[in-house]
């Protein structure tokens, strides 16, 4: 009787004990919810930054000159190496001298013959002003003597005229190189017969420094224009700066700066054409190359800047960024973002100074859920960064 009371009291203070836990659990189910998750932020803060384009562009030779005869002749020698650097007043070809040194020869006998009616005639002037004094000869025969000297000198300066275009000739038979800089392949070989201009030899090209023409949209300068107009950008401090960005993606070791831009919009592109000039020591850069040019033209004054690795895109394309607000809960917003920049994306609408947006960590989380922010340390994008840096 004893063993079955006491059997009966325990089910019943268990059954009651139950039964609390249920009210207990009924009453608190969010007892058992997950901390939140720890997610690393930085703060959006507005900074000066670089306003930095990369325009498409092609090399050009500084100087170029197509090799000409300034002759016509039958070309007996090539003295150059094709693909060599040359220097101006370097011999390129020999046009056959023989028939130019026959027209000095001739062009020297005029002239003395010339020098010889000279001399006879201011002789005979010379001894009709004599006669004229003793009144032995006329006036008139006197003003003879006189002008037969006029015509005699004339023919000499012709002569000598006529000497000095023979010289010339045969100075221009051996044709050099008009400026320094590295020669193409030759046009021309012995045994052509060429004609005075119309032949081109070959063609130089001075290849340091070189040129780089690059194009950029009207509306990007206009924009740009009325932004520094405006004061939200600032002008480039001196010549602004110009890098290479060759076609494997590395940036040229040497710096250029920029000559000048067009004032001139091509009709059927819209596009503005600009100019920078490089060195090229080492002869990397040819002409017709293609490259791309990275120019900074401003400073923009309040930027926003964000890692590349917080901007998600949408399914329609757009920006989204995750930000904590001030209960530490994770909202979701659209932004529009600019160029890039040391690994960082510009935002131009949809923070403002203060923000604290995710950087690492929203792959596990969803608008709404609580968060446990911490500081990002860029210790990843810090090398990025100074290898940048370490190529302007």
């Amino acid at each position: 009787m004893k063993t079955s009371r006491f059997t009966s009291l325990l089910v019943v203070s268990v059954a009651v004990l139950l039964a609390g836990c249920d009210e207990k659990k009924s009453q608190n189910p969010g007892a058992f919810t997950f901390p939140p998750s720890a997610v690393s932020v930085v703060t959006a803060k507005a900074e000066p930054l670089p306003i930095t384009n990369e325009l498409p562009g092609r090399i050009a030779p500084t100087r170029i000159s197509e090799v000409r005869p300034r002759v016509s002749g039958i070309v007996v020698k090539r003295v150059f190496e094709q693909g060599s650097a040359v220097k101006q007043g370097d011999l390129l070809y020999q046009i056959d001298p023989e028939p130019f040194k026959v027209q000095v020869q001739s062009a020297e006998a005029t002239l003395a013959r010339a020098r010889a009616s000279q001399l006879q005639a201011r002789q005979n002037a010379d001894r009709q002003q004599e006669l004229k004094k003793s009144n032995v000869t006329s006036t008139q025969q006197v003003e003879d003597a006189i002008a037969a000297l006029a015509i005699a000198d004339a023919d000499v300066a012709s002569a000598e005229a006529g000497l000095s275009s023979a010289k010339l000739n045969l100075q221009y038979a051996s044709v050099t190189a008009p400026i320094s800089g590295r020669i193409g392949r030759a046009l021309i070989t012995e045994g052509a017969l060429v004609a005075n201009g119309n032949d081109n030899l070959a063609t130089i090209q001075q290849l340091d420094p070189v040129y780089a023409d690059f194009t950029q949209p009207a509306a990007d300068l206009i924009r740009l224009r009325k932004a520094l107009e405006k004061g939200g950008i600032l002008s480039p401090s001196g010549d602004a700066p110009v890098q290479l960005v060759l076609d494997d993606g590395s940036v040229y070791e040497h710096g250029g700066k920029l000559l000048f831009s067009e004032t001139t919009v091509d009709p059927t592109t819209g596009q503005v054409t600009l100019r920078g000039e490089f060195p090229n020591p080492k002869g990397d850069l040819l002409p017709g190359m293609y490259v791309r040019v990275r120019i900074e033209q401003g400073i923009e004054k309040n930027a926003i800047a964000v890692p590349q690795q917080a901007v998600q895109r949408d399914s329609a394309g757009g920006s989204l960024v995750y930000v904590v607000d001030a209960k530490n809960i994770a909202q979701m917003r659209k932004v529009v973002t600019g160029r890039v920049i040391d690994n960082r994306w510009i935002i131009s609408e949809g923070l403002k100074p203060g923000d604290k947006v995710i950087v690492e960590g929203f792959q596990k989380i969803r608008p709404g859920a609580p968060v446990n922010p911490s500081e990002w340390k860029a210790d990843v994008a810090k090398p990025a960064a100074e290898q940048t840096a370490a190529t302007k």
